[in-house]
Order: structure tokens, then C-alpha cells, then sequence
């Protein structure tokens, strides 16, 4: 397990580690999903789970938890080449700042959660917005977790050590299932009545303190680590001043689930859960290409960035936009096809039934179109941030969120659940190209050298598949005479395949730089194309 735990990769092997975490961690979610859809449908008891991540969530915007990796690592980088002990004291300082902050916030949001309930919820009734109240406290205290741990996960990232921050989603979202499956019936053979969320939500703080918070501490000791009681260091005003903008700047990108539930309590009870299950189906290629992606290029990105190799830095930011791009278009066209089997295989059974499927089944193509822009958005963003640019992500995302606010309220919300949809992937999309035209004007077109022809040339070699996936599945699902579940899944298959059948050819014919990376790390066979050779990285 040590070697496990202090393994180095490169950025190829980080990705493909990286990316199977996100797949394995996107399917566990999808599973956690499945079990609370199954038990408590798209009804008032799912959207109050859903909605008690809103505060949770803002307090690790507002310390930007997410982003520590990207705030900390140059800072500590420089700092370790120039005096490792002088390092050590940084890190000391900015974990013990982040524990207290965290700390009392999450005691905040606990004391004041009931106001609070009635603020991120309007569409709830009183007797909703208590019980949401409760749900809050139970998760609330898993932000200490994820804060604190995410210092930690930082210190791995810049040791290139990428196991356990691949294996901390698993962790967490295997602490969800199994507490929301077995808390309620421990709680039955003592006697106490549990029968609702509550052990989901004991399982999301188990689940933080578990994988967020002991295992990076875990493996940071293993390699070598340095507490000391400090409250001062002269790094701390860079640090903040970095983090500052990611802190005030909630961007439309941070916002845009908590958007959904908050407004989505106005449009209808089983709005919040439908936008959820949605959400999390458009989300899978997101994760699978562009998370991976991102937080696999963001320490080599950081190191030519501190050489001065701007030739290099581009190239890495070009290779890794060229690569998922390529991936993530025609992954979201053939889910966007096969949508209603999709959904009908992962959530329809229990209390999410035929006509809850058919109703999420367009707000999950929906928002599928605007996952190229998520995956753009993810590399593009840890250009800037390893730039030393975190002010403009923020600037620009903040201004986006506050134009989108009086359109969700007045336009979205009118529009029921399509429209909230619609209008997230608008406004995830307009703030990606914004970002790329200010990337443009400022750094020129080398990271961007090849992209928007890639990009139509997939979506030539995807959209006849689609057409016909969507047909195929569609009459499968209408034909088929198996149980539900198993007709959504006979119709999938059958969908992929046609898919697959038409892209394939295609794509190898008008574009095979899509593929041939993917067939040579899985095959072995076939060394890729020439332009592909020499446009990848030499790290």
C-alpha cells in the first residue's frame, strides 16, 4: 500500500488515473442515485436531500476548498526549492487558517440554519424548510473535512502523488451508500425511527472525514510531513490575494447546481430531484474527459509556467484540449441520443417510475449540449490559473452569474424545469467562450491551433450515429416486451452499437486523431498519426 500510496506519474499515466477515478467514482455516484431514486422517487423528500448542499457547498466556494490545489501549489513549489523548512511553516499556516475558518462557518450555518433553509428553498413549504434545516446540520460538518483535507490532497498534487486523490471520491461516495442503506436499519433494531434521508446525509460527513480529510493525511505522512503551531508567514497575503478572487467571484460555473435547486424549488415539487438526476447523467463525460484532464495537467502546467517554457506550456494546454475535445463530443451525442434508455436503465424502478424517466429525459440532452463547453472551460481555466491569473475566471464568471439571476427568476422559473435547464447551458457556454476570446487576445491562438476544426469534425462524425442511435433505441424501448429495466438496457446496447457502427468508420476516415490515441493505450496497437506524435509533450 506505501507504493501504492507514494507512486509518481507522469501527466499521460495521471490522466489515465485520474480518468478512471472519475469513471468509477461518476458510476458510484450513479449508484448512490439509483438507490435514492428507487426509494424516494422525484418527490419533496430527494429535493430537500439535494437542496441541503447549497449552504455546504457555498462555504467551500466562499474558501475556495475546491481550488486549493490550484491556490497553494505555486506558492509551496517555490517555497520547498528555495527552504524546505520554511515550507513547512507555510503549509502549517495555511492549514491551521483553513481549519478554523471552516470550522466556524459550518457553526454558523448549524446555529442559523433554519433562516437559512427558508432562503436557499422559497418554493418550500414551512414544515419542508425545518426538515431541510435538519438535513443541513447533518452535512454541514463535512466541510471541515473537505477544507482541511484538501490541503493535504494539494501537498500530493505537487508531489505528482495521484492515487489517493483518485481514490478519494470512491471513498466518499461508498460512505454515502452504505450509510443511507444501513443507518436506517441499525436505527430500526434500536428502536429510533429513521425513515428518510437522514443516512445519506450522516453518510456524506462520514464520507468527508473518511476520504476527504484521513486518507491524503495518510498518505502526505507516509511521504515526509511538517506541523508546527504557526498563525504568521509572509506567504499568507500572496496566498490570500491569490485565493482572494476565487473567493468573492462565484462563478456562474460554482453556481450553476446551486441555481438549479434554488430555483428549481419555485417551478414544482420533484423540479430539484429531476434537474439532479439530470445533472448528474450530463456530468459523466465532463468527468470522464475533463476533470482528469484538468487536474492531471495542472502540475506540469504550473512547472513550464515557472521555467518560462512558454512554447511548451501552450503545447500542453493544446494537447490536452485537442485530446478531450475529440473524446467528449461524440460520448455526449450518443448519451444525448440514448437518453430515455439511459435514464430508464440507471433510475427508472421503485418510486421513479416511467413518467419521471420521460421527463428528465430532455433536460439530460439539454444540458449534454454544453459538455464540450464544461470540458473547454476545465483545461482553459488551469491555463489561467497557472498563469497566476485568477482574477479574470472570477471576474468573468461572477459578471455571468449576476446577468443569469433576474433570467432564472423571470424567464427560467416561468419555463418549468426545460427552461432551467436550458438556460444552465447557455450560460456555462457564453462564460467558456468569453474566457477563450479573452485567451485569445491576450496569449494568441497556440493553445487553441487545430481546435474548432477537431471540434467540427467530430460533431460531422457523430451526428448520423446519433440520428440513428436515437431512432433505434427509441423503437427498441416501444417493441421490446421485457420488464422495463431490462428493455431500457437491451435498447441502450442496441443504441451504442448503432452509434458506434456509423462514428467509428467515419471518424476514422475524417478524423482520426480522434480515436487513435484511445485505440493505441487500450489495443496497444498503432502508433497514431504523425501530427498526433509530434504535438504531445515531452515530459
Amino acid at each position: 500500500m506505501t507504493n501504492l500510496l507514494s507512486a509518481r506519474y507522469q501527466m499521460g499515466a495521471a490522466a489515465a488515473l485520474l480518468a478512471a477515478s472519475a469513471i468509477l467514482s461518476r458510476l458510484m455516484g450513479l449508484v448512490r442515485d439509483k438507490v435514492i431514486s428507487w426509494q424516494f422517487g422525484a418527490g419533496s423528500e430527494a429535493d430537500m436531500y439535494f437542496a441541503a448542499f447549497v449552504v455546504p457547498d457555498c462555504i467551500n466556494y466562499l474558501l475556495a476548498g475546491g481550488f486549493m490545489s490550484i491556490t497553494i501549489i505555486p506558492l509551496l513549489a517555490r517555497c520547498f526549492q528555495e527552504d524546505e523548512a520554511d515550507a513547512w511553516r507555510f503549509f502549517s499556516c495555511v492549514l491551521h487558517w483553513m481549519f478554523v475558518a471552516a470550522g466556524l462557518l459550518t457553526l454558523l450555518g448549524m446555529i442559523f440554519a433554519e433562516p437559512l433553509a427558508r432562503l436557499t428553498a422559497p418554493g418550500f413549504t414551512p414544515a419542508q424548510c425545518q426538515r431541510l434545516a435538519f438535513f443541513m446540520r447533518l452535512v454541514l460538518p463535512a466541510q471541515i473535512f473537505f477544507l482541511s483535507g484538501a490541503c493535504f490532497t494539494a501537498l500530493l498534487y505537487l508531489r505528482r502523488q495521484f492515487s489517493v486523490p483518485a481514490l478519494t471520491p470512491l471513498v466518499y461516495n461508498g460512505c454515502i451508500i452504505a450509510a443511507g442503506v444501513l443507518v436506517p436499519v441499525m436505527a430500526a433494531s434500536l428502536g429510533i425511527p429513521v425513515q428518510g434521508m437522514e443516512g445519506y446525509c450522516a453518510g456524506v460527513t462520514a464520507g468527508a472525514a473518511l476520504g476527504a480529510f484521513l486518507l491524503p493525511l495518510r498518505a502526505a505522512a507516509a511521504g515526509g510531513i511538517s506541523f508546527q503551531p504557526v498563525w504568521r508567514h509572509r506567504l499568507m497575503g500572496r496566498f490570500l490575494l491569490t485565493a482572494l478572487p476565487l473567493m468573492i467571484g462565484q462563478t456562474i460555473v460554482m453556481l450553476d447546481e446551486q441555481f438549479l435547486r434554488i430555483f428549481g424549488s419555485l417551478a414544482g415539487e420533484g423540479v430539484v430531484s429531476l434537474l439532479n438526476y439530470a445533472r448528474r447523467i450530463a456530468q459523466v463525460p465532463v468527468a470522464f474527459v475533463g476533470q482528469a484532464a484538468a487536474a492531471a495537467s495542472y502540475p506540469f502546467l504550473v512547472s513550464l509556467f515557472a521555467q518560462g517554457d512558454k512554447a511548451r506550456f501552450n503545447e500542453t494546454l493544446r494537447s490536452a484540449l485537442l485530446t478531450g475535445l475529440g473524446l467528449i463530443i461524440p460520448c455526449a451525442l450518443c448519451m444525448a441520443a440514448c437518453a430515455w434508455p439511459l435514464l430508464g436503465a440507471i433510475f427508472q424502478g421503485g418510486h421513479f417510475g416511467a413518467a419521471e424517466t420521460l421527463a428528465a429525459a430532455p433536460l439530460t440532452r439539454i444540458m449534454l449540449a454544453a459538455a464540450p463547453f464544461w470540458f473547454v472551460y476545465m483545461v482553459l481555466v488551469r491555463g489561467y490559473y497557472a498563469s497566476g491569473d485568477t482574477l479574470t475566471p472570477a471576474v468573468t464568471g461572477t459578471v455571468i452569474a449576476l446577468l443569469c439571476l433576474p433570467v432564472y427568476y423571470f424567464g427560467a422559473v416561468p419555463a418549468g424545469a426545460a427552461g432551467l435547464a436550458a438556460l444552465s447551458a447557455l450560460s456555462v457556454s457564453l462564460y467558456t467562450m468569453w474566457l477563450a476570446g479573452i485567451w485569445l487576445r491576450r496569449h494568441g491562438r497556440s493553445a487553441f491551433t487545430g481546435l474548432a476544426r477537431l471540434g467540427l469534425r467530430a460533431l460531422a462524425c457523430s451526428l448520423p450515429g446519433a440520428a440513428l442511435a436515437y431512432y433505434v433505441s427509441g423503437g427498441c424501448l416501444e417493441v421490446l416486451p421485457f420488464p422495463p429495466i431490462a428493455a431500457a438496457c437491451a435498447a441502450l446496447a442496441v443504441g451504442g452499437l448503432a452509434f458506434a457502427l456509423l462514428f467509428v468508420p467515419l471518424s476514422r476516415i475524417f478524423a482520426p486523431t480522434i480515436l487513435e490515441p484511445l485505440f493505441h493505450r487500450i489495443c496497444g496497437v498503432g502508433q497514431g498519426s504523425e501530427a498526433d506524435v509530434n504535438r504531445r509533450p515531452k515530459h
